[in-house]
């Protein structure tokens, strides 16, 4: 039994001062059960998805989501966590309770209040998700850990900082488009690519432009069944979902080959009976510019130390053979930690029934693939969407 999307909701990101997890939480549950146009009532169950570990004072969240409505009383309500891929994780919570009949309908949440915190209690928060016994002293924090595979790669396969650039420009030229971005500028190559006191380095070869968003939002999806799906107004179906995970320390793997994401593509492909070639867009984890770059190989877009060909290319831009974070991704749309897989389903799903933006819609698309990454490629998640038809 497959599972569809039949709604969904999603705030702004950014910084949100008057908002608590809360009222976050209970804003997009609203939110998405109006746009699916069903009632708390026909909800079977309820997943929040959120990473935490210190960003909001609030522990023990899952029953916040009863909050946004008296008909989610007495439902089942559980939070799932892992790391940056949290929001997917809770989708495959839901995905799970549909598929096995537990659950006719399920509103699963992704939610993270992050600017209340200092930075550097953000950057003691974030590395948390990496291997603390051998990389808790890395400088610069979880910057770091990517800037430590920034240099391994470069190491192997040559400097590569004309391709960050240009990953970095191509995602904030995407989210001027996306009015739920954080930042809605395009930066331009040049910038993106020099070091200024506007961009100063972060650590080692990573500039500020290299580095993904600290930000407050969250996003709410319905699923549903197939059968029931086929009764509303629009579904977006779940043609593949895979989960993948690596080694946690970054010593036992060969790090720059993100080798879990290519597992978690390789079995979602196979899943779904199709190729990259069927794909008509991804929305991949661009956390940090490196990260986009070594995923374009480990998804088998290009061979190991080629990424940058599907820059030069234009494979990856608007109107080329596989745009990616059309969104404007992690980079210029915002990182709130547990609403961030949630949010590239939803931004997909917007794609797949036209209701993108229109400078960033794809025409006619016909199939979506997302990757959503926890810790340096720990967790691996794929989804390949399509329009239930």
């Amino acid at each position: 039994m497959s599972a569809c999307i039949v709604g969904w909701a999603h705030t702004p990101f950014g910084k949100h001062s008057e908002e608590d997890v809360e009222s976050l939480i209970t804003q997009v549950s609203r939110g998405a059960l109006q746009d699916a146009e069903v009632s708390a009532s026909d909800v079977d169950e309820v997943v929040l998805g959120t990473f935490n570990e210190g960003f909001s004072p609030q522990g023990f969240p899952a029953s916040l989501i009863l909050q946004a409505d008296e008909g989610l009383r007495f439902k089942p309500a559980v939070r799932v966590e892992n790391a940056c891929a949290t929001g997917t994780a809770a989708l495959h919570h839901g995905l799970r309770a549909i598929e096995s009949g537990q659950a006719r309908m399920v509103l699963v949440v992704g939610v993270e209040k992050m600017t209340a915190l200092p930075g550097p209690e953000i950057g003691n928060t974030l590395l948390k998700a990496a291997y603390l016994k051998e990389e808790g002293d890395i400088k610069g924090g979880f910057a770091g850990v990517f800037a430590h595979i920034c240099d391994l790669y470069y190491q192997r396969h040559g400097h590569q900082s004309d391709a960050l650039a240009r990953i970095a420009a191509k995602n904030h030229a995407n989210g001027v488009h996306n009015p739920l971005a954080q930042i809605r500028k395009d930066l331009g190559y040049d910038f993106c690519r020099t070091l200024s006191d506007k961009n100063p380095t972060v650590v080692g070869n990573l500039k500020r432009t290299d580095c993904s968003l600290v930000s407050d939002g969250a996003a709410a999806i319905i699923l549903t069944d197939e059968e029931t799906a086929r009764t509303m107004k629009r579904a977006v179906r779940f043609r593949a979902a895979t989960h993948v995970s690596d080694y946690l320390p970054m010593s036992k793997r060969d790090i720059v080959r993100f080798e879990g994401c290519t597992h978690a593509w390789q079995q979602a492909l196979q899943h779904a009976g199709v190729t990259l070639d069927d794909l008509s867009f991804v929305e991949t984890h661009d956390c940090f510019t490196i990260a986009e770059l070594i995923e374009y190989e480990a998804m088998g877009l290009t061979p190991p130390g080629q990424g940058f060909r599907a820059l030069e290319e234009g494979w990856v831009y608007p109107g080329g053979k596989l745009p990616i974070n059309l969104s404007g991704g992690l980079k210029a749309k915002g990182h709130p930690v547990g609403a961030t897989g949630v949010s590239m389903h939803v931004l997909s799903a917007m794609q797949l029934t036209g209701a993108a933006a229109p400078e960033i819609q794809v025409s006619n698309p016909k199939m979506a693939g997302i990757y959503n990454m926890g810790g340096a490629a720990v967790a691996n998640y794929v989804s390949i969407l399509e329009p239930l038809v």
